[in-house]
């Protein structure tokens, strides 16, 4: 057995991820909630029926609480914000439902939200 060579390839010790995520801040956080529902559904676009299923449930999901926090009249972002953000919730939602979903949208959507997130 060889040594690593390099830091890349040390392998890190199972908290290490979970430290990485508790240095995030709260909007990092629910970007990175977007991020990995976007790779879920751009690889249920390639992949069988189950994965294409859970990943049109699993992004639903995220946008009925997305929704719902943005609606909620105790939220702190400015009111116009949350109209739009609840906007493209439901424009995402009905989507969602439809029988053959236009997987690329809910895609775009995500990485839409994830990158505003980020800043």
């Amino acid at each position: 057995m060889t040594e690593p060579n390099s830091a890349a390839e040390t392998p890190l010790p199972a908290s290490a991820g979970a430290a990485a995520y508790r240095r995030l801040t709260a909007k990092q956080m629910e970007a990175e909630i977007f991020t990995r529902a976007t790779r879920a559904i751009r690889a249920a676009e390639a992949g069988n029926q189950l994965a294409r299923t859970r990943a049109i449930a699993d992004n639903r999901r995220l946008w009925d609480a997305v929704h719902g926090a943005v609606i909620d009249p105790t939220n702190a972002l400015p009111a116009a914000l949350r109209a739009q953000i609840a906007g493209v919730a439901l424009a995402v939602l009905r989507e969602c439902d439809q029988p053959a979903p236009d997987l690329g949208f809910i895609a775009e959507m995500n990485e839409h939200i994830a990158a505003g997130l980020w800043r």
